[in-house]
C-alpha cells in the first residue's frame, strides 16, 4: 500500500510540474530539457519504490500511474470544465497577422520559435496568417487569410 500512496503523490507532483513547465512538443525541447525529463523519471522511480526493487513494487507503481492517467482522461472526457483545468486551453499567438506577445510570453515562446514553426508550415510572413494557435498538445496551428489564399489560387489558374 505504501507504494500506491507514494506513486499517487509522485503522479500529482509530476502532473503539476509538467503543467507549470508549459506546452512544449518533444521536438521543441532543448537537449537540456529532454535530459531533465529523463532524470526526473529516474528520480520519480526512486521516490516511488524507495528500496523495493521487486517486480511487484514496479508493477504497483506503474499500475498506479496508469490508473490516475485513466481517471484524469475520463474526467476530461466527461466534464468540459475538468478538461480545461487538466489539459489547458488553446492560446492565440497571431490574430490577423499581428503577433500577440502577451500570449507568447505566457507560454514562453520566442518570436524565433514562432517564425521557425511558420517556415515549417510554409508561411513566409506573419501578415499571411489569420490565426496561429498554440494547441494544448504544444503544436502550433496556422490558418491563412482566405482573401490571400483565394488570390494565389486564382493566380495559379491564370498561368
Amino acid at each position: 500500500m505504501d507504494i500506491v500512496i507514494r506513486a499517487t503523490v509522485m503522479f500529482v507532483v509530476l502532473f503539476v510540474l509538467l503543467r507549470l513547465l508549459g506546452k512544449r512538443e518533444l521536438s521543441q525541447m532543448t537537449p537540456f530539457e529532454l535530459v531533465l525529463l529523463i532524470v526526473m523519471g529516474d528520480l520519480i522511480q526512486q521516490g516511488v519504490t524507495h528500496n523495493d526493487f521487486s517486480l511487484t513494487g514496479a508493477t504497483l507503481a506503474i499500475g498506479t500511474f496508469a490508473f490516475w492517467a485513466l481517471v484524469l482522461s475520463w474526467l476530461s472526457y466527461r466534464f468540459p470544465r475538468a478538461e480545461r483545468l487538466l489539459e489547458g486551453e488553446p492560446r492565440i499567438l497571431i490574430r490577423d497577422g499581428e503577433i500577440l506577445r502577451e500570449n507568447m510570453k505566457h507560454d514562453r515562446i520566442t518570436p524565433s520559435e514562432l517564425e521557425a514553426e511558420m517556415r515549417l508550415a510554409g508561411i513566409a510572413r506573419t501578415s499571411d496568417v489569420a490565426w496561429a494557435i498554440l494547441e494544448t498538445d504544444g503544436k502550433i496551428s496556422f490558418i491563412g487569410k482566405t482573401g490571400q489564399r483565394q488570390a494565389s489560387q486564382q493566380d495559379e489558374k491564370s498561368v
